[in-house]
């Protein structure tokens, strides 16, 4: 039951960054935004959260990870609530962002606190298992529960299953969970706080503008800021008396291999997982509902993939599960790279179900591993460090893998001589008459090379952890 208690927020805060991918129409008909203003409405989520994962975390060391969980509930909530009352685009943006706020609370906090609940290992990897279910299900779930929701309710709704189980939370937390917190007195370290923020939203926002505009000056500009904040925060935690984070967790092979893996997974995950109901619908001709239905398949997967590692870690050595959770990852996306326009829809499913086996292995023993190596007074700010590292790989799948994607498509179409919107999005060639063969065509071809990169990204990944690992035995 104390479990469950954390599994729920992990579940929708995850699953609302993917819940407007079905919402989108219902959405823009309602509150009609512009080009620039949706855009906001999508993203500021993600960014808020990304930017304050580690700080949130650290926090929660500090004051209490079930303080910090009550207090981001009660504004998950709020904000949710909020959202559901928006009657124009920057009502919705404040709330997306104050969500986010809830949302960097409610995440470290859920997997520093299965740290201090279960103590003994075996227990725990368990808990971290069904807990890594819960955060990478939570993206295939979004669009299904979405789907079912928009097809008897407005578009309010999807937010509105928010409040309830917040409310649970706040209610049972105080009873369930015990509190749990560094025994060491220390001052919150603020300047490293300030610091952090535009460390992880320079990057984001660079990567996010280049993969719509290019590379241009202002993406290299964001990007450069945020690598000089980066480079300030760093000084600054190997110098502060009780910084954010300590730099010297890094210096565990088993913690950074950790990282590695699950920023990398998130990467190739993200960057394929946004092109992949786009392909269902447009290509194979599915509903958003019937997408999401066809997409349950993935999360039986990472259930049988954490339910794996709980089974074989304490047998076999962490390098070696860990390089096989990574490789069935990327044998998965071996199979997508190879499937055609015509190819049957069960194949790409049958790949990605692979591929979230993988994931689910590879997940729970990182996540198992990042909160065994860092100290109990430290779990926090470790999960923070974890989460943020996910968030980013994110953030770059989807700026590089989707960039990818779209230049495959546009230079496909331009050979078939469609001009104009034809050439930047299926949906718009579809539209024309005479062009759905090529479109499908060229949008499986974005697809499969999105796929191909992904899968040759994991390569030196497998190896690097292989590597990192060697020597460490079960626990």
């Amino acid at each position: 039951m104390r479990v469950t208690v954390l599994l729920l927020p992990a579940l929708l805060v995850s699953m609302d960054l993917s819940i407007l991918f079905v919402a989108a129409p219902s959405i823009s008909a309602a509150l009609t935004p512009t080009g620039t203003e949706w855009l906001w409405m999508m993203d500021v989520y993600g960014f808020v959260m990304a930017g304050l994962l580690i700080t949130m975390g650290s926090l929660g060391d500090r004051i209490g990870r079930r303080r910090l969980l009550l207090i981001g509930a009660a504004l998950f909530g709020a904000a949710s609530a909020l959202l559901t009352l928006a009657t124009e685009p920057w009502t919705f943006v404040l709330a997306r962002a104050l969500l986010g706020i809830g949302g960097a609370t409610l995440a470290p906090s859920t997997l520093s606190l299965i740290r201090g609940l279960y103590p003994d290992e075996h227990r725990r990897r368990r808990a971290v298992g069904a807990w890594t279910v819960a955060f990478t299900g939570g993206s295939v779930a979004g669009p299904v529960i979405g789907g079912v929701l928009l097809e008897h309710f407005w578009w309010g709704s999807l937010f509105l299953i928010n409040i309830p189980v917040m409310l649970l939370l706040l209610v049972t937390a105080p009873f369930l969970l015990g509190e749990s917190k560094s025994p060491h007195r220390a001052r919150f370290d603020l300047p490293g706080a300030a610091l952090s923020l535009p460390a992880v939203l320079g990057p984001v926002l660079a990567m996010k503008h280049a993969a719509s505009h290019g590379p241009d000056a202002r993406a290299v500009t964001a990007a450069a800021v945020g690598a000089a904040f980066a480079a300030a925060f760093v000084v600054r935690q190997r110098r502060a008396a009780h910084p954010l984070i300590d730099v010297r967790l890094f210096r565990a092979r088993a913690f950074s291999a950790a990282i590695a893996a699950n920023t990398a997974i998130a990467l190739a995950a993200s960057g394929v997982g946004v092109l992949a109901f786009t392909f269902m619908q447009a290509v194979h001709g599915l509903s958003a509902l019937h997408a999401a239905l066809a997409a349950l398949p993935t999360f039986a997967g990472t259930i049988a993939g954490a339910t794996l590692a709980g089974a074989l870690a304490p047998r076999v050595r962490p390098a070696l599960l860990l390089a096989s959770g990574l490789a069935l990852v990327a044998a998965g996306f071996a199979v997508i790279a190879q499937i055609r326009a015509d190819t049957s829809l069960w194949a790409f499913i049958a790949g990605y179900a692979i591929l979230t086996v993988g994931a689910g292995v590879t997940g729970t023993l990182a996540n198992g591993l990042i909160l065994g190596t860092a100290p109990p007074e430290r779990a926090g700010a470790a999960a923070g460090v974890s989460e943020t590292g996910t968030e980013l790989g994110a953030a770059l799948g989807i700026a590089v893998l989707g960039t990818a994607a779209t230049t495959v498509y546009r230079i496909a179409m331009e050979d078939t001589a469609a001009t104009g919107p034809a050439t930047e999005t299926i949906a718009a060639a579809l539209a024309e008459p005479g062009l759905a063969d090529a479109a499908t065509a060229a949008y499986t071809s974005g697809v499969t090379t999105a796929a191909g990169i992904s899968a040759a990204v994991l390569l030196p990944v497998i190896a690097l952890v292989a590597w990192a690992l060697r020597g460490t035995r079960p626990s």
